[in-house]
């Protein structure tokens, strides 16, 4: 039989000691690691977010700028002009594309383009208000001289030579002044007075000085013509440097919290009614975010020392943290804000994203905000398709005394009302952070 082979105790201790060696370097090796992916994810994490929200925001404008077409067609014959100097006398013209008319949202849209143009440092979005604004100019004549009494609303370019409410001017004035800035023409110049005259002289007012519509009662405060005014009024005070027109928006921010603003619950009104002195009966959700984007818009510009600027501040602030406590579970906020059974709505969640996320970016607010919007984008990016169309979008709505008329508005696939808010906050989100 052969020698058994034994190992001799000092041996085996340096075995036992070299193995331990390898143990505690296999150990610290994965310790390592652990703690370097923990604190590289939140990196990671934030790359992966950033590239979903801007993959999330191309798909929307691409599909915006791919599908618009600035031209006029033929309703008898189907065939299409670049202008309606080439169409024959006979021709029955009409627009090609939504993207072409001249509405409130068309004026959103395109500041939303100039935004996520620069957010991106891509030029082909903020080509597209350009585009938009200059065949606007150059056909509208066409149709103002056809026009039989057809309705604004029905007829191509009615809002441009119908000025008569703020939705008819204010939010596509806003967007004339962006692109006068970026391709200055006295066409453009001359309509930005004509609005400016509009809104100082001729809109509908109270005697305090707060803007009105005549309808439905006579006279009607519009929570949304908090942001059809001051769109274009913050951006015709950077364009002048008049402080007349930051007094104005200044007042009419303080008027309106001081007619629509619920302090119990937090939340504006949809409207209020001067002649009988009574406020509506919905918090419709993009109602307030028209208001908050307005408010958010005249912060923008106005003069660091205005002496309206902390009760602006304040203002905001109280009107963030009252819709802060109606974000839905999922991130998104409901048709009527404090009715958990209404749908969850898109557009409205789209603008309390892009304002809290704008609000914390300037530092109009805590920087612990940002969770809410962080959230909300989330919330919205759901309702995005990947070919760039939007979900759960309420359709235009009218004021209303009764609650089922909010509760039963459709929401269309891609409704134009929240495009141009879903790429606003988007473009805001990437300079947030996620």
């Amino acid at each position: 039989m052969g020698k058994k082979l034994t190992r001799s105790a000092p041996v085996v201790g340096v075995l036992r000691i070299k193995a331990m060696k390898d143990l505690r370097r296999c150990y610290g090796f994965i310790v390592s690691t652990l703690l370097a992916i923990a604190f590289l994810y939140p990196r990671f994490s934030f790359a992966q977010s950033t590239i979903d929200t801007e993959r999330a925001i191309r798909a929307v404008a691409n599909a915006v700028v791919n599908d618009s077409v600035f031209r006029l067609v033929d309703e008898t014959t189907g065939q299409h002009f670049n202008s309606a100097s080439e169409a024959p006398v006979h021709a029955r013209l009409r627009l090609a594309s939504p993207y072409a008319d001249w509405r409130y949202w068309n004026g959103v849209l395109n500041i939303a383009l100039v935004r996520v143009g620069e957010a991106l440092h891509d030029a082909s979005y903020g080509a597209f208000p350009v585009k938009h604004i200059a065949f606007s100019f150059d056909n509208f004549k066409y149709f103002e001289a056809r026009y039989k009494g057809e309705g604004k609303w029905n007829y191509p370019f009615g809002q441009r030579f119908i000025m008569e409410e703020l939705d008819d001017c204010g939010a596509m004035g806003a967007s004339v002044i962006e692109v006068h800035q970026r391709d200055p023409q006295d066409r453009y110049r001359s309509y930005i007075d004509q609005v400016a005259a509009h809104i100082l002289r001729k809109q509908s007012r109270l005697a305090d000085g707060t803007l009105v519509r005549s309808f439905p009662h006579r006279w009607t405060l519009w929570s949304d013509d908090l942001y059809m005014s001051i769109s274009f009024l913050s951006r015709m005070g950077k364009l002048t440097g008049d402080n007349k027109f930051f007094d104005d928006a200044a007042l009419q921010v303080v008027n309106f919290h001081k007619y629509v603003f619920d302090e119990t619950a937090g939340l504006m009104k949809h409207c209020w009614y001067s002649d009988i002195d009574r406020s509506g009966v919905a918090f419709w959700g993009r109602a307030n975010g028209w208001a908050l984007l307005a408010q958010v818009d005249l912060l923008d510009r106005l003069p660091a020392h205005h002496p309206k600027r902390a009760v602006l501040v304040a203002l905001l602030r109280q009107h963030i943290l009252g819709i802060a406590q109606y974000q839905d579970a999922e991130g998104l906020w409901h048709q009527l804000l404090d009715k958990p059974d209404s749908y969850l709505e898109t557009s409205c969640s789209a603008m309390f994203t892009y304002a809290i996320a704008r609000s914390v970016n300037k530092g109009y607010i805590e920087p612990s905000n940002r969770y809410i919007a962080r959230k909300g984008w989330q919330g919205v990016m759901t309702k995005i398709r990947p070919d760039g169309a939007i979900e759960g979008v309420c359709a235009g709505t009218s004021v209303s005394d009764n609650l089922v008329d909010y509760y039963n508005r459709p929401a269309p696939l891609n409704d134009v009302h929240g495009i141009g808010a879903v790429i606003l906050a988007g473009a805001e989100m990437l300079q947030l952070g996620q």
